[in-house]
């Protein structure tokens, strides 16, 4: 059943809103509690679509799994791995599963995984995967879609990668843990998520120095050293900057709790300079408010701690209102403007040249019928639906589901009207005046 989000914009959000468990983590975590026999347990975890694929990889692999969504938990007891190959059909559908190549080819020495999925935001090769591994020596043939990889043992080594790439990083961390000797990972990514995987291997028992710089080294340990624990996963920064984006595009004010400000302190920066106003009010809270109209800005994506690129789409939707032209350069991925057609839809003006967009501030967006291509320019949508005038249907939306938990109930709460649907509902509707209450 296709379900659908329909926003009536214009008003004004206010309220308290709190941030989940981030899915770029937690899923890199669930794919670590492979590494140790015995049983893990992480709190903090999102009901994301992606979460229960990745569940769906891990039992795959003959590891036993509970998902406690009441208390947003996930239990994984890796004491048997049975299976060493994780499916075209699973893997194809979400990239970040790939991380179990890493986690496989360090406690199996073998793996066969299928190459990887996900949002079609652009070409993310995994040479540097495969590079990394080999350096550790493991002898990689890719054959009808599949990461074959067979290591009689690994060897510690430094590994330079060309560019921070996240995903990269985090399989070299992984099958470096039960490595011999040392491992030194040169030009490493250094996101937030990284340090997380880092912390979580390092209270199993593993020992992994530097992560959050672009120098990691990990001591190889043996494999009884590593334990199971409990461990609670990161506020989701992506999340909460979205969050941010939907107070500030609304001219309202909130509050934002469980967040670590310190993540997004580039981004931040932007919306401050945008007009913007953000007050701390303790660790893990802030307050968010605008009063007046947006004033352009100037934004290229790059690495962490740069500007995310997974918040490009967002800062985009905010430059459509705002007074002045603003230039966006999208420096990670070559197709990450997906969200342009459907903003012009809603009246935007934006002019896009390769991986820079220009786009030229209007008084005010319409509502319009839009389809999200990817996870995060569907976010861009919700929030444009969100300032335009009228009514907007998302499309598509199994890609938002991917990444934020409980939208519309979340953004319900801060005063937004909005409510999902699907065809079927709709028909209802037409019937009987509006959706019943077991249909939201």
């Amino acid at each position: 059943m296709v379900q659908k989000i329909k926003i009536i914009g214009g008003n004004r959000l206010t309220g308290e809103v709190s941030i989940s468990g981030a899915k770029n983590a937690v899923l890199k975590l669930m794919a670590a509690a492979l590494l140790a026999k015995g049983e893990s347990k992480i709190y903090n975890v999102p009901q994301l679509t992606d979460v229960d694929i990745m569940l769906n990889v891990i039992n795959q692999l003959g590891a036993k799994t509970s998902y406690d969504k009441q208390e947003k938990s996930i239990t994984i007891d890796a004491t048997n791995i049975t299976e060493v190959k994780a499916s075209y059909e699973l893997v194809s559908r979400m990239r970040a599963s790939f991380i179990v190549l890493g986690a496989l080819v360090g406690r199996c020495r073998e793996a066969v995984v299928a190459l990887p999925g996900g949002c079609a935001i652009g070409e993310r090769k995994v040479d540097f995967h495969i590079k990394g591994l080999e350096a550790l020596g493991t002898s990689i043939k890719i054959e009808n879609g599949y990461v074959c990889a067979k290591a009689q043992k690994l060897i510690g080594t430094d590994i330079y990668l060309d560019i921070p790439s996240v995903g990269a990083t985090e399989n070299i961390m992984l099958a470096s843990v039960l490595a011999e000797g040392s491992t030194r990972i040169q030009n490493a990514a250094q996101e937030p998520e990284i340090v997380d995987l880092a912390n979580f291997l390092n209270a199993m028992g593993a020992d992994v120095i530097g992560a959050g710089t672009s120098e990691i080294v990990i001591n190889g340990v043996k494999q009884e050293d590593l334990k199971p624990i409990e461990y609670t996963t990161i506020p989701d920064r992506i999340e909460a900057g979205t969050y941010m984006a939907a107070f500030i595009a609304t001219r309202g004010c909130g509050i934002i709790k469980n967040i670590y400000p310190n993540h997004l302190t580039f981004y931040t920066s932007k919306l401050t300079k945008m007009g913007a106003e953000i007050k701390l009010l303790d660790p893990t809270s802030i307050e968010v408010s605008c009063r007046r109209r947006l004033e352009a800005v100037n934004i290229i994506t790059q690495p962490y701690p740069g500007f995310p690129t997974d918040l490009q789409s967002l800062a985009m939707a905010l430059a459509t209102v705002a007074d002045g032209v603003s230039i966006i350069t999208e420096s990670l991925y070559e197709n990450r403007f997906m969200q342009v057609p459907e903003l012009r839809k809603m009246g935007a003006d934006i002019h896009q040249e390769r991986n820079h967009a220009l786009v030229k501030g209007v008084k005010s967006l319409t509502g319009a019928n839009l389809k999200a291509s990817d996870l995060r320019a569907g976010a861009s949508l919700v929030i444009a639906a969100l300032i335009a005038q009228g009514q907007s249907i998302i499309d598509n939306i199994y890609h938002i589901d991917r990444g934020y938990e409980l939208l519309e109930q979340k953004f319900k709460m801060i005063g937004a009207d909005i409510v999902r649907f699907s065809d079927d509902d709709t028909l209802v509707s037409q019937n009987k005046g509006n959706l019943s209450e077991s249909q939201l």
